[in-house]
């Protein structure tokens, strides 16, 4: 995707001899662990297999019809942690999912995702295929759980590139969670909105809120944060404040407009650190300001903000 490398300031000219090979690489590049803390019926070699087999699963895919350089490759992790056994080659377990995106001119990576999504259910047999087809409606829950992560991680940083540019990922990560439901049989929790004791959070929610017109400023204003914001720092950093700090008043006017939404508080959860840092030097009513927008959207961590001082 050569308008992300110039964007980021790796290349400002292209080699036309890239091999095949790397032509035909993915657009991620995860790492994968798999942890079995408690269990002791499975053979471990029956989880390493399964930590390949989603490794190769996720950066071998082809997520999209853009062409990813070796370079542009959106870094992530996935961290599944199997709690329990519940027969017949099914688990339930957690699922830890974070992605980051480079910033222009520097070596910072911004986080853009870091969720741990508690309510995993899945079967998986030794040496089984992990296989996924966006367009039907039968795909098993492991490969959908992994391939919707992928969409969202794919939807947040094209989002962060180009102002919705992350709508055809977004869709399709609605796409996964409509099939699981139309699938007889499934009952997978995390895909329907009641699952999780209707506390709106969980998979169905995550893509919910992304795609409510509701939440539509929120995404421009990651366009603003990331590309007005975070990649203007280098170079003139009391502009890309200014713009972050309207990001911020954007993000807190749609927590207004949806109260507790879940994506809002996805990003208070990957950005506070970062939030924190960038503002404890800055003029006082920006900083005043900034405190009382992440305190408000993000109440659980008001100690950590208020390490911005004044």
């Amino acid at each position: 995707m050569v308008h992300r490398l110039i964007a980021l300031g790796i290349a400002t000219s292209l080699c036309v001899c890239f091999s095949a090979a790397l032509r035909a690489q993915g657009e991620l590049n995860c790492t994968v662990r798999v942890n079995t803390p408690q269990l002791q019926q499975t053979d471990r070699r029956v989880f390493d297999e399964l930590e390949v087999a989603l490794r190769d699963f996720l950066n071998n895919t082809k997520w999209t019809a853009d062409v990813f350089e070796a370079e542009e490759r959106i870094k992530c992790n996935f961290i599944l942690t199997i709690r329990s056994e519940l027969g017949n080659n099914t688990f339930e377990g957690e699922l830890a999912v974070q992605s980051v995106r480079p910033v222009y001119g520097s070596t910072y990576e911004s986080p853009m995702l870091s969720h741990l999504d508690r309510n995993i259910v899945f079967q998986y047999e030794q040496n089984q295929p992990i296989q996924f087809q966006p367009d039907i409606n039968d795909n098993p829950n492991l490969p959908s759980l992994f391939a919707f992560y992928a969409y969202i991680i794919l939807g947040l940083d094209y989002d962060s590139f180009s102002l919705f540019g992350g709508d055809p990922y977004l869709l399709l990560a609605q796409q996964v969670v409509t099939n699981i439901q139309n699938t007889p049989g499934n009952s997978s929790p995390g895909w329907r909105p009641a699952d999780g004791g209707g506390a709106n959070r969980n998979r169905y929610w995550i893509i919910e809120n992304l795609l409510n017109p509701r939440v539509r400023p929120f995404r421009a204003a990651m366009y603003n944060y990331h590309r007005k914001g975070l990649d203007l720092f280098g170079t003139d950093m009391n502009t890309a404040k200014t713009n972050i700090l309207q990001a911020l008043e954007e993000v807190d006017k749609v927590n207004t407009a949806y109260f507790n939404c879940m994506i809002v508080q996805m990003f208070a959860n990957a950005k506070k650190d970062e939030i924190v840092e960038m503002w404890k030097i800055g003029e006082r009513p920006q900083k005043e300001r900034v405190q009382q927008i992440m305190m408000r959207i993000d109440p659980a961590n008001t100690p950590r903000y208020r390490e911005i001082g004044l």
